[in-house]
């Protein structure tokens, strides 16, 4: 029997929160963030997990940023902080029955925080990569991350939530996993 924190694509989501042109240059190692996040994307499609995303304010934050809007086809805009403020994303959730959502995405402290603390009160599971999550100043990341998981947010990182949700090399999936994790090495090698 598998632990109730235990990852599983047959019922977790993925949430791309806010990755965003104008902001992603001032976030610290933001070429890293971006690569994990596409890294859970791409892990994401091959084990048939719903993939959500949104833009905060793109008039004035401007689009998803290129390398993740190629794998996102729907990115509704909000200007709450909270993706929960989205009747669709909440309603995907319950609709694909996914009481577990991994959450990703710009700032920390703000719109990944106020999603997590949100979607925790409507009694979801939330999980945070915390490789691809990122804020302007790390004291602002390092304290929500504190507080999520002090919240009951599980912390963990993108190659352990795909390895979780696959669950083993018998999956279908497992090859074309274990691709993507090489080809992330690879971009990761000097």
């Amino acid at each position: 029997m598998a632990h109730p924190t235990q990852l599983s694509a047959a019922d977790t989501a993925l949430l791309v929160i806010d990755v965003q042109e104008k902001l992603i240059p001032k976030i610290l190692d933001a070429d890293s963030l971006q690569r994990n996040v596409a890294f859970l994307i791409d892990a994401a499609r091959l084990l048939h997990m719903p993939v959500l995303a949104t833009e905060q304010y793109p008039k004035g934050l401007g689009p998803t940023v290129a390398c993740l809007r190629e794998r996102l086809s729907e990115r509704p805009d909000k200007v709450a902080f909270s993706c929960a403020a989205i009747p669709s994303v909440v309603e995907t959730l319950h609709r694909e029955a996914r009481p577990k959502v991994v959450l990703t995405g710009i700032e920390t402290h703000v719109c990944v925080l106020g999603s997590a603390l949100d979607l925790l009160a409507l009694d979801f599971r939330i999980y945070v990569a915390v490789d691809a999550v990122g804020s302007r100043f790390r004291i602002d990341h390092d304290y929500a991350l504190r507080r999520m998981e002090q919240a009951g947010a599980v912390l963990t990182t993108s190659e352990t939530i795909a390895f979780e949700c696959v669950g083993g090399a018998g999956h279908p999936a497992f090859k074309g996993i274990s691709a993507l994790i090489q080809a992330r090495m690879k971009a990761l090698a000097p």
